[in-house]
Parts: C-alpha cells; sequence; structure tokens
C-alpha cells in the first residue's frame, strides 16, 4: 500500500505542468514572514547576498527523502559555509492534516538535523507569488535579487534516500558555479515531490 500511494504522489508530481510565477531573471518577490519563534523575517534582511528558498512539509515522503537520513541539513550547512543563506518556506495551510504548529515545527526541526531558518507560509502567499507547485521546490536568488534558479533539487525523482548519492544536485551545482563566476549548468529543472498543500 506504502508503495502504491508514492507510485500515486510522483505521477501526481510529474502531471505538473512547467509553468511558474516567475521567471528566471526576474526580480524575487519580496516578502515578510514569521520564523517558528514567531521573529520576522523578510527578503531585504538578506540584500547582497545569494539566497535558497526551499518549499517543505515533513508530511511529505519526498521532502523526509533528504531529511530522515540528514542529507538536507549537510547541503543547507555547506551552503551556509559558502556564504549562502538558506530559507525553507512551509506553506502547508492549517486546514491540512500536514500542517505542524510552529512548536512542532521546532520539534521535527530539531529531530532532523535543520540547518536553516524555518518560514511560516499558513496562506500560501509567498508560495503562489514564486509558484512553488511541490515539497520540495527550490529557487535560488542572485545577490542582485534577481531568481536565477528554480525547480527540483536533484536529477532523480524519487524518494529513496538511497539515490542521493547518484543524483546530480542541481541546488549544489548551481551555488558552486555562482562561486566560481560560472554559469548555471540546469538553471531551470522540473520540480518533483508531493503538490504543495495550499489553503483552497
Amino acid at each position: 500500500m506504502k508503495r502504491k500511494i508514492l507510485s500515486l504522489l510522483f505521477a501526481a508530481a510529474l502531471a505538473l505542468p512547467m509553468s511558474a510565477a516567475v521567471k528566471n531573471g526576474d526580480d524575487a518577490p519580496a516578502f515578510t514572514l514569521t520564523t517558528m519563534k514567531g521573529k520576522e523575517v523578510s527578503l531585504s534582511d538578506y540584500e547582497g547576498k545569494t539566497v535558497v528558498l526551499e518549499w517543505v512539509n515533513p508530511g511529505c515522503p519526498f521532502v523526509r527523502k533528504f531529511y530522515d537520513k540528514g542529507h538536507m541539513g549537510k547541503f543547507q550547512e555547506k551552503a551556509a559555509e559558502m556564504g549562502v543563506v538558506w530559507l525553507a518556506v512551509n506553506s502547508t495551510s492549517p486546514g491540512h492534516r500536514d500542517y505542524l504548529t510552529p512548536k512542532e515545527s521546532r520539534k521535527w526541526a530539531k529531530e532532523h538535523g535543520f540547518a536553516a531558518k524555518w518560514l511560516m507560509d499558513p496562506d500560501g502567499t509567498v508560495g503562489k507569488a514564486y509558484g512553488a507547485k511541490t515539497t520540495p521546490h527550490m529557487y535560488i536568488i542572485n545577490p542582485d535579487g534577481k531568481v536565477v534558479y528554480q525547480g527540483a533539487i536533484d536529477s532523480i525523482r524519487d524518494a529513496s534516500p538511497a539515490s542521493i548519492g547518484e543524483a546530480t544536485n542541481y541546488v549544489m551545482e548551481a551555488l558552486t558555479a555562482m562561486e566560481k563566476g560560472e554559469d548555471i549548468p540546469d538553471a531551470r529543472t522540473r520540480p518533483y515531490g508531493c503538490s504543495v498543500k495550499y489553503r483552497s
């Protein structure tokens, strides 16, 4: 049954269109959200820095793929070493069974090696502004405030942690290219994962 559910989730993710609310080269939509502890964080706080946005939902097996073994925390730490700000945005509606309260979010983050800022977007305004469709769905904003990458975190579109080491990590690939002053090899890819659980 579990395998069947994962197959259905994967099929749904593959069916998602490539259209996006923002295009690469566009100014990143401004926002102010609150952390799990209620502190306000604005994108403008990181003016002049490279910023990664990651849409997250712990109820999604594609998200757990990267967190259950601590992989995503290591990516976040590596990005921090490069001077990159990593913000995880949870746009799950409070009415959905996957919704976590700030207290529950803090507990989950602590248990899963979370090394980024977790921002609450319960009404989905920021997710919809960016066109985030899946968890995870990744965006990179350059120091000039432009969106320069959007799409999947990596190239193997399954929910198994075993595939992470074999995949091309598009986000880390892009950050490395940016650090070297090179063009991003894969600047836009098709995201995969569970649909973002927006408020209907």
